[in-house]
This record gives structure tokens, sequence and C-alpha cells, in this order.
């Protein structure tokens, strides 16, 4: 609490006593008291009032401390009136009927604002599972009838499906834990997973892919880190230059299994690097290379990396990214399958 201002509020309280004290001295005066007895009584008035508005202050600013301590423990600030105890002061109850109201207004708006956001998911999960059966239709009926126009209609098909799936993760991101499948999973299975889902897009624009690989397996979750893959693979042919090419390889670092997707495209502006995981940001080279970038890719990566516990850096030396994605190596259960 403000002691300047919880004084300044007091001026008139003050001016009061200041008048009547005034007025009793005059009283006295003209009663025939002397002036010793007259200073004596207005010395005990002033005590009395100091003392009581030092009391009075320390006794509200405990109170109010006290309150501003519980609502700075809360997350939910706004129940607070819920855990506070219920004022004695007549205008503070008036207070404390408010926060109540206000209180159960925002929960109600809380409440109709998650139902409005779970019928939205249920929503773009129904219309993603349905627009996939036209999608992969189209695409048997491209691959059984192959000519010119039907190839370019693959690379399409892919693009189509592509956005599709980042809806549908996209929608499915604050709720991960509710479709995990985490198991062990061999790397490059994953790798060539991706790979495969994106071989028109790569064939047509002449993509090199260079895979160094291993056997390294990890703990996590196939569908969402082949997902994580394709976006990975989708932004390196978006930057490309001249004879592109996509490095995949693993390596040791520290307790981590890292799995590294290297290209040797127009690379990441150094001012940029620190944002590209923000929502909506395209960067320098998102509005001049790639006019159609919407800055959701590597947001949706971070995002789900960091649901799944995986570790999620770029690095980029003017030519060329590398976007690392670090697993944790679980000692306990290699010990145990040892």
């Amino acid at each position: 609490m403000n002691g300047k201002i919880y004084w300044k509020q007091k001026t008139p309280l003050l001016f009061l006593n200041f008048l009547c004290m005034i007025a009793l001295a005059v009283f006295l005066w003209v009663n025939g008291n002397s002036l010793d007895s007259i200073f004596l009584v207005l010395t005990i008035w002033l005590l009395v009032l100091a003392a009581w508005l030092w009391k009075s202050y320390r006794d509200r600013k405990a109170v109010l401390d006290e309150l501003l301590h519980i609502a700075e423990q809360l997350e939910e600030r706004y129940l607070i009136a819920e855990v506070m105890d219920k004022p004695e002061q007549a205008d503070d109850q008036v207070y404390y009927q408010i926060l109540k109201m206000a209180g159960k207004s925002m929960l109600e708006q809380i409440s109709a604002v998650k139902r409005e956001r779970v019928e939205y998911k249920d929503n773009i999960e129904q219309w993603v599972h349905e627009i996939k059966t036209p999608i992969t239709a189209m695409r048997l009926l491209c691959e059984n009838h192959r000519s010119s126009l039907t190839k370019e209609l693959l690379v399409e098909l892919e693009a189509i499906n592509r956005f599709t799936e980042q809806a549908l993760y996209y929608a499915r991101s604050e709720h991960t834990e509710k479709d995990y499948s985490v198991r062990e999973i061999r790397l490059f299975d994953v790798v060539h997973q991706a790979i495969a889902e994106n071989k028109y897009m790569l064939l047509q624009n002449g993509i090199n892919i260079d895979l160094q690989e291993t056997d390294d397996t990890v703990y996590s979750d196939e569908k969402w880190l082949c997902f994580i893959l394709n976006q990975l693979i989708v932004n390196s042919v978006k930057y490309r230059t001249e004879q592109p090419v996509i490095s995949f390889f693993t390596a040791r670092q520290g307790t981590d299994t890292v799995l590294c997707v290297q290209d040797n495209g127009i690379g990441i502006e150094a001012g940029d690097l620190p944002r590209i995981f923000e929502k909506g940001f395209t960067g320098k080279n998102g509005r001049n290379a790639a006019r159609n970038a919407t800055g959701i890719g590597l947001y949706l990566c971070k995002r789900l990396c960091d649901k799944l516990d995986i570790g999620l850096c770029a690095d980029s030396t003017g030519q060329g990214t590398a976007i690392r994605l670090s697993f944790h190596i679980n000692d306990f259960i290699h010990q145990v399958q040892g």
C-alpha cells in the first residue's frame, strides 16, 4: 500500500480534527480555563489521534500486503476472491462482492472459450480426415494414369496434404499428450518415411538427398517426428539454391543423440536466426525468396519438440542451414535392455 496516497486520503479527517481542536480551545478559553490546561487537552487529543491513525495505517497495510502476496502466488488471479478472507469493514465487503461477481463472470467466459476451442479443434480434425479421402483418391488416379500433367498434379497434391496435416497438428499441438505413442524407433526409418511423403516435390525441384545412414534409435513418437521432418524438408526446398542438397546424419553430443538436417540453401540472416521459431516470423528471406511463407512451420516444430522433450536448434553461417534435433538417451532403459 502506498503510504503517501493513504495519508493524502486522510487529509479531510485531519482538517476536521484541526477545526474541532480550535473550537474546543476557544470554548475552554471562554469558560476561563488556563492556557496550560488547554494545551494539555490539545496535546492529549493529538497523541490519541496520531496513535489511532498510525495503528489504522499499520493494520490496513498488513491486510492489503497479505492480499497482494496471495494474489502474486496465484496463477489464475481472477480467483483471488475464492482464497481471501471475507473482510470485516463495510466498504471492503462491497469490493469483496464485486470481486466474487467478476471472478464468476470470468470463469463463465473461460468455460465458454474452452468449449469453443474444443469444438473448433474437433471440426478441424473432422475436416482434415474428410479431406484426406479425396486427396488419396486423386493421388491414386494420378499414379495410375502417369503423364506430365499428373506428375505436376502429384506435386500439388503433396502440398495440399502438407497443409492439411499442418492444420491438424496445429489444432492438436495444445494437447499432444492425448495423441502420444512413444516407443523405440530407428531414426533413419522416420527419415525415409518423410522423404517418401515428399518425393514428388523433391524430384520436381531437383533436390539431391545425402543420407549418412546409421542404426541409431531413440524413444519418441514416430508420427509427430515425421511431421517435424516434413516441415524441415519443405523449408530446405523453399529456400534452395542451384544444385540443392539436403543431408541427414546423426551424431552424439554428450548424453544426446542428435539428428541433423542440413542444406546448402540461401541460409538465414544472422539477425533473424534468434527469432525463426516465433509464430508468424518469416524474416528477410521469407519476405524476399519465399513470398508464400507463413512463419508457422518452424513455430509448430518448436512447439511439438517442446512437448516431445526434443531439443531443437538452428545454425546458419550465411549459406546453408543446419537444424539439429536432440534426443535424450535414457540410460536406465538401455541398462535394463542390456
